[in-house]
């Protein structure tokens, strides 16, 4: 008997339960998430609030970023208003004065140049209020050599109820310890690369165990700004400086006027690479 994908829903939905499972498409302003986890083959992520039961929204590459105004340690923002014109990476952390986050905000702020050459903002989030963030950041510095309490530093989100997090599908699903004193789940850690459309271009999801790679989220913005300018891929570990490939869209008749005659290597009918003019 093949399983039923539906059973776990269905059990939700029973009147004896009390439970009603509503999809939403906004987060509540008054949220405090409860984790509570189905069985089944489906991947859900629910929070109990009364008597109701809401599951994360499913985001996806291409869909518009969620906006959404919450307090930061640069004063209050809200989301879209803050990307602007420019590009923005959202990232997360599960909590503040922890050894994983404190090497990874390190590490982002000592890149922060790089990304604001690139027109890059960005803004961090934890699940803590402003002043154990202000607190944190002191000891940032103090351990990676970093300069986050300087001005050219960037925002963290306080976000607490986790409301931001439930927004963008950040909560923990799998680590069962990875929760605060009030048994409310920490974040995994989500990395969203927005364009300035506010269009989701790309996703990172990491566990609370595994710290991420900073020079790879700069290189996926280089990858991302270099195919939208020049209408080309970029293949496996590739960075800036070397050869792209012509999209299969693109004859190689087209891509030969476009990148020059002896600028179009042809290594296979659907693999043609070429070198970017600096």
């Amino acid at each position: 008997m093949r399983p039923s994908f539906a059973a776990p829903l269905r059990s939700l939905l029973r009147p004896s339960s009390g439970l009603l499972a509503t999809p939403i498409l906004r987060a509540p302003l008054q949220f405090r998430p409860q984790l509570q986890r189905s069985v089944g083959p489906t991947r859900s992520i629910q929070y109990a609030t009364g008597n109701k039961i809401r599951e994360q929204p499913r985001l996806r590459l291409g869909t518009e970023a969620p906006n959404f105004t919450a307090e930061t340690t640069h004063g209050k923002i809200n989301f879209h208003e803050f990307i602007g014109d420019s590009w923005a990476i959202l990232f997360s952390h599960p909590a503040d004065f922890t050894p994983v986050c404190t090497t990874e905000l390190g590490a982002f702020a000592k890149l922060q140049p790089e990304f604001t050459k690139r027109g890059v903002k960005l803004i961090g989030l934890s699940a803590n209020g402003l002043e154990s963030h202000h607190q944190w950041i002191k000891d940032i510095d103090e351990v990676t050599g970093s300069e986050f309490t300087g001005k050219q530093s960037f925002p963290i989100i306080a976000d607490e109820s986790r409301e931001v997090a439930w927004l963008y599908d950040m909560v923990d699903s799998q680590d069962l310890k990875n929760i605060d004193e009030k048994g409310i789940a920490f974040t995994i850690r989500s990395v969203f690369v927005i364009d300035p459309k506010k269009k989701i271009r790309l996703m990172m999801m990491y566990p609370a165990s595994t710290g991420r790679n900073s020079a790879e989220v700069l290189r996926v913005v280089d990858s991302l700004q270099t195919a939208d300018k020049n209408g080309v891929t970029t293949p496996i570990d590739w960075t800036v400086g070397q050869d792209v490939i012509v999209p299969p869209s693109v004859s190689t008749e087209d891509a030969k006027a476009k990148f020059g005659e002896d600028n179009v290597r042809v290594l296979k009918p659907y693999l043609r690479f070429t070198t970017l003019k600096k």
